[in-house]
């Protein structure tokens, strides 16, 4: 009997490698959480930012009221923004969903912002048309070469996010009537950094899915 206990019906033990294989593979969270849930409730903000500021009218119309909703909205679906960026790195709480449908949420709303600020006459259409065609073509790439794995935003791309941000909560605000025109140069200031920034970015992301797709390639991870 002992050597049925010893030989070779005994079970193997993991080897050392396999230990600290098991130790540095990350957890798999769950895609409903609190981070993920913060995402969809800005997805959800979408619309009635783009009703609020429709609404107010472009400057110098009796709009206030209109136009401090957009812009508390606006605020409010930005800071969720950073409240679920800061909970999930706080927890430790990281899925490939909450990869890609935060920078989706982010451009949905800055997207429709332009969009409407272009349709008041308060932006030009060639650089909201700029914008739109560089952030949902790099969430088009994102998707391409998802199967060779994910693109999370690079620090460049965060800098643009704050910079769009500045701009667009400038533009939002209806102060053009008490504070004058060079309200409108902060915000076309803010807005032409992010451009700046958001072209460079764009030319960086393309670099990164090249070479995200040969190293899969060279791994042996997928194939053609």
């Amino acid at each position: 009997m002992s050597g049925s206990v010893n030989g070779a019906d005994a079970p193997t033990p993991p080897d050392a490698s396999e230990q600290a294989a098991a130790s540095q593979t990350p957890p798999q969270h769950s895609n409903w959480n609190l981070p993920n849930v913060l995402t969809a409730v800005r997805i959800v903000m979408v619309p009635f930012f783009v009703w609020a500021l429709w609404a107010g009218g472009p400057w110098g119309e009796d709009s206030t009221a209109a136009r401090w909703i957009a812009f508390v909205l606006f605020a409010a679906a930005m800071y969720t923004d950073k409240l679920d960026g800061d909970i999930a790195r706080a927890r430790g709480i990281v899925t490939d969903f909450g990869k890609i449908a935060d920078p989706i949420a982010d451009k949905l709303l800055t997207g429709a912002a332009l969009v409407v600020f272009s349709l008041l006459g308060e932006l030009w259409w060639w650089v909201t048309v700029l914008f739109l065609v560089r952030e949902w073509g790099i969430t088009l790439l994102r998707l391409v070469v998802i199967r060779y794995g994910v693109m999370p935003a690079s620090k460049g791309g965060k800098l643009k996010t704050v910079l769009q941000t500045a701009g667009i909560g400038f533009l939002s605000m209806p102060l053009f009537e008490v504070l004058g025109f060079w309200w409108a140069y902060v915000g076309w200031f803010f807005l032409g950094a992010a451009l700046v920034v958001t072209v460079v970015t764009g030319v960086d992301y393309v670099r990164q899915a090249v070479l995200l797709r040969r190293e899969a390639l060279a791994s042996g991870r997928v194939t053609r």
